[in-house]
């Protein structure tokens, strides 16, 4: 009897235009969660008269406020694609991070494919390749998530 292990197909990977709405929406809500922070230190400041904090976030650099996202960018990422094999984003657009075979991504394909995002460029990879950067260098793979449950589940034969 033949053993079959189970592929990602081109069928089942998510559109460009699903990557790129993927992009945007997450890229305001990385905005959004620093603009929170940023605001929570001052008013948490204000209220305990402690403006050592408040007077920091207050006088942050382009550049400072600029790795303070990408800091936050870092934690977003590994944190939803780790536990959940999506973003917020990813959510909305009804896609899903996995492996070749199908199976959750590992933590250090989270890690390298949240690190490969801060490649400069590296957001418009996608654009000029089937793959981005952050997917090929982490092998891991953007798939519509209810055609590939679909699919995996014809596979399996449930």
């Amino acid at each position: 009897m033949e053993n079959k292990k189970f592929t990602v197909t081109d069928d089942l990977l998510a559109s460009k235009s699903q990557r790129f709405l993927n992009f945007i929406i997450d890229v305001l809500i990385i905005y959004i969660i620093e603009i929170t922070i940023g605001t929570t230190i001052i008013i948490i400041g204000d209220l305990t008269h402690s403006y050592a904090a408040s007077n920091w976030v207050t006088s942050l650099s382009l550049i400072e406020s600029f790795f303070f996202g990408l800091v936050i960018l870092f934690f977003y990422y590994s944190i939803t694609e780790m536990y959940f094999s999506r973003t917020f984003a990813k959510y909305f657009t009804k896609t899903l991070v996995v492996k070749n075979d199908g199976s959750k991504p590992n933590m250090k394909s989270i890690i390298i494919r949240t690190v490969s995002r801060l490649i400069p460029l590296e957001p418009f990879s996608f654009l000029m390749t089937e793959k981005g950067w952050h997917d090929t260098l982490s092998v891991t793979y953007v798939v519509k998530k209810h055609e590939f449950v679909e699919k995996k589940k014809l596979f399996s034969g449930e």
